[in-house]
């Protein structure tokens, strides 16, 4: 194996993040052989300001959904930048930009958010454990700006009681400068090539949400995902609270606004699939999700504005999840028509 490794980054609409992002990974002690950039129909000019930072040269088309970019900024480093035709979520880029890293032949495929930025020795750190047998993927520890643990996006997963929502890492886990876990987020997962080949790749119905808990699921029926604490990767999204606290007759509770409620519908949705997919305990698993739905419920008969769209949304996200509906466009029609 010649231990080449293919950055694939998707963005939507934060440029000034792309930037930050790949000036972090162009900036590595070891620098990726690639960076594949998959572009979610940004509206934001982001191939312009790509251009302008010198990032992207010499543009050919190669078809009607895909643009191919040289560079000149770090010779070294190959960068392709792949325009998809519409939004099709954070899941529905990863599907793209790891099949197009994969189709390319390379050994190693680092996947990350825009708004990730690796620290300077982050891939270094992770080199000497590149060929460990029986492993699959590496992980970096994932911190937010202000330099906290992300320890809910590392973990372990549970198939025997309720969702297989993972149980998150600890501070005793960090401890050893190798720790064998079972669930990584998209942002700063390592994937060898031959795993890629056994379990193909990640499930772009999903749109967004748990995209990376289900391709997880499938890497450890392959191998092992080994976490390297030394090797720390930062996230801005760790950084951003998306929910607001709320209190009516004395309880208090979090609550998502109105303008933002639509990305709760792929969470419900994609877990309920997951859950009738992989969890062993059926019966817990159903006790779960419908303990969970009249909690929902309740909580917005007691907490929230526009009632009656809130729980017509909510049941068509547990509903869509039991028939695996994958409309994507279905969320935003229900709350917003």
């Amino acid at each position: 194996m010649n231990n080449t490794v293919c950055a694939v980054v998707v963005t939507f609409n934060r440029k000034e993040l792309l930037i930050k992002c790949l000036d972090s990974l162009l900036n590595q002690t070891l620098k990726p052989d690639a960076i594949y950039i998959v572009d979610n129909n940004s509206t934001d000019n982001t191939p312009e300001l790509l251009k302008q930072n010198n990032y992207l040269t010499q543009t050919s088309i190669i078809n009607t959904n895909e643009i191919w970019t040289s560079q000149t900024k770090y010779d070294e480093v190959k960068i392709k930048y792949i325009h998809l035709p519409e939004n099709i979520g954070g899941a529905g880029g990863f599907y793209h930009g790891v099949k197009e890293a994969y189709d390319d032949n390379y050994d190693f495929i680092w996947i990350m958010d825009d708004d990730a930025f690796p620290t300077k020795t982050c891939l270094e750190n992770l080199k000497p454990y590149f060929n460990l047998e029986d492993t699959v993927g590496l992980a970096s520890l994932k911190l937010d700006l202000e330099d906290n643990i992300l320890y809910h996006h590392r973990g372990y997963f549970n198939f025997k009681h309720g969702l297989p929502i993972q149980e998150h890492i600890t501070d005793e886990d960090i401890k050893n400068p190798v720790k064998d876990i079972d669930m990584v987020s998209f942002v700063g997962l390592l994937v060898k090539r031959e795993a890629i080949t056994k379990i193909g790749f990640p499930k772009k119905e999903f749109f967004i949400h748990t995209d990376d808990l289900e391709y997880c699921i499938r890497l450890r029926s392959v191998g092992k995902i080994k976490l390297i604490p030394k090797s720390i990767i930062k996230h801005a999204e760790g950084s951003v609270k998306g929910t607001f606290k709320k209190t009516v007759l004395g309880i208090t509770a979090n609550r998502r606004p109105y303008d933002k409620l639509w990305i709760n519908y792929y969470m419900q949705r994609n877990l309920i699939w997951i859950g009738r997919k992989y969890s062993e305990n059926k019966l817990s698993l159903y006790t779960t999700i419908l303990k969970n739905y009249l909690m929902t419920i309740i909580g917005i008969l007691v907490f929230d504005d526009h009632k009656y769209r809130r729980i017509k949304f909510f049941t068509n996200a547990y509903l869509d999840g039991f028939k695996s509906n994958f409309d994507n466009k279905k969320a935003k029609q229900i709350l917003y028509n």
